[in-house]
């Protein structure tokens, strides 16, 4: 408090005073109870080292309420549906914005230069998961098949073991993982990356999977993989998936686009007119 100037000590009351409404209210409600302006508001939030005030929020939202345990971290049991839609929503939505801001590019490019070169090769592309990981690794196979990639997806431990010891140089292994603590995951990429292949891991910063494979995407969020169930963390997952892709399929190029149309012709077909 004594560090900060005087304008930005009345927002820092205000935080101390009721931290669950201050993590809710608008900067101009905010701004007006402290008897500041609100681009005080916002230089009080950076000079407490974050971005703005919705990352500020976001943290401050996290660290105040415990929420309904194997749920959903932001609400309370007294929520009514409204505001459990409001909360949901604003949630992943302020989860994504951020990962928009904190995403590694560098590292974007590199997974889907190896991916790229993979499919353009007829090497093997292969997602792995556990859990709710598992139905992320499923959608990540359906994706890329889409593209006329030679790919698989594993949820099982002992068929990504298996199959890992078959990979060799050139292919590529997607490892989703919330937590970044799964044994199954680990001893499948570690398997996989001493036979040579490129292991690509999407999983939460300081996990140990974090720094098991060539290359990280980090996957950061407010929710305890222990304690919630994977609702925001699942939703940045499969986004990541989408980016990856998006990514791969601009690198395939044009011999890409007849192969989606004749696609979804003959997928005509199958729906009624």
């Amino acid at each position: 408090m004594p560090s900060l100037a005087p304008a930005e000590q009345r927002v820092a009351r205000l935080v101390l005073g009721d931290p669950r409404s201050f993590a809710n209210l608008p900067v101009s409600t905010l701004a007006e109870r402290a008897h500041v302006s609100k681009p005080t508001v916002v230089r009080f939030c950076r000079s407490m080292g974050y971005d703005g005030l919705s990352d500020f929020k976001l943290k401050l939202a996290g660290s105040v309420s415990e929420g309904v345990p194997f749920i959903h971290r932001s609400v309370d049991p007294d929520d009514k549906t409204g505001d459990v839609l409001v909360k949901v929503i604003d949630n992943a939505v302020a989860a994504f914005l951020k990962y928009r801001n904190d995403a590694s590019t560098f590292a974007i490019e590199r997974a889907a230069e190896a991916l790229a070169a993979a499919c353009k090769t007829g090497r093997r592309i292969e997602f792995y998961g556990a859990g709710n990981s598992g139905v992320v690794a499923l959608d990540a196979q359906h994706k890329f098949f889409r593209l006329g990639v030679n790919t698989i997806s594993y949820s099982d431990g002992h068929m990504q073991v298996m199959s890992a010891t078959l990979l060799g140089p050139g292919d590529c292994v997607v490892v989703v993982s919330n937590s970044g603590r799964t044994r199954d995951l680990m001893d499948a990429c570690d398997i996989a990356r001493r036979n040579g292949a490129t292991t690509i891991v999407i999983t939460a910063t300081g996990s140990p999977l974090a720094t098991a494979g060539h290359i990280h995407l980090a996957a950061d969020h407010p929710e305890g993989y222990d304690r919630y169930s994977p609702m925001v963390s699942r939703l940045l997952h499969l986004m990541i998936i989408d980016v990856l892709a998006t990514t791969v399929a601009l690198r395939i190029g044009g011999k890409l686009q007849p192969l989606l149309r004749e696609m979804k012709n003959n997928l005509r077909t199958k729906r009624y007119a």
